[in-house]
């Protein structure tokens, strides 16, 4: 996983001038996404709006006055338990996605993306691979090519312990979740 063959990807897509410098192909995701793709659906649902939250903190410091992403978050998370319907959570998500234009920075545009389709797991588990393949984007967008290595496979890292916990939160009986997902 860190033997640099993802970084020459992202290089090899940064040069063909690409947004998106990881895909649910790359080598690199392949472990995260075999766990996503064999854990209950509760699980996953709640890696991906655990695993939002540093995307939201991150568009904070980026665009403070822009609370699309955020406001995305808190109501994937009602909508996941039970507390508001989907309609005015996928506005919202919509709204997250849609924040990606007014961006002043290509990280900014892969975070709100980020958010989107952590937040769109509620729905479907299938939007799981997108919160990695954007978030891991920006984190590169951010530290550049030679100084991202670090921050990216902590991130990594950071996702396979929010996975190995969600189970356990998954399975709190305090925790409500909507009938679709019970």
């Amino acid at each position: 996983m860190t033997d640099g063959n993802w970084l020459d990807e992202a290089a090899f897509r940064l040069k063909r001038r690409r947004k998106l410098l990881f895909s649910a192909e790359s080598d690199f995701l392949a472990p995260l996404l075999a766990l996503l793709n064999t854990s209950e659906r509760r699980n996953v649902t709640v890696w991906a709006l655990e695993c939002a939250h540093a995307p939201v903190l991150r568009l904070g410091e980026i665009a403070p006055d822009d609370g699309r992403p955020a406001e995305a978050l808190r109501l994937a998370r009602l909508w996941a338990g039970g507390e508001v319907k989907m309609p005015p959570a996928r506005r919202a998500i919509l709204g997250a996605h849609s924040a990606a234009r007014d961006m002043p920075s290509p990280e900014g545009e892969a975070l709100c993306h980020a958010v989107g389709q952590a937040c769109s797991v509620v729905h479907t588990p299938r939007h799981a691979a997108g919160l990695p393949v954007y978030e891991l984007t920006a984190i590169v967008r951010r530290f550049g090519l030679d100084g991202c290595r670090g921050a990216v496979e902590a991130r990594m890292a950071e996702y396979l312990d929010c996975l190995a916990r969600a189970d356990v939160i998954a399975k709190n009986p305090e925790l409500r979740w909507a009938r679709f997902l019970e």
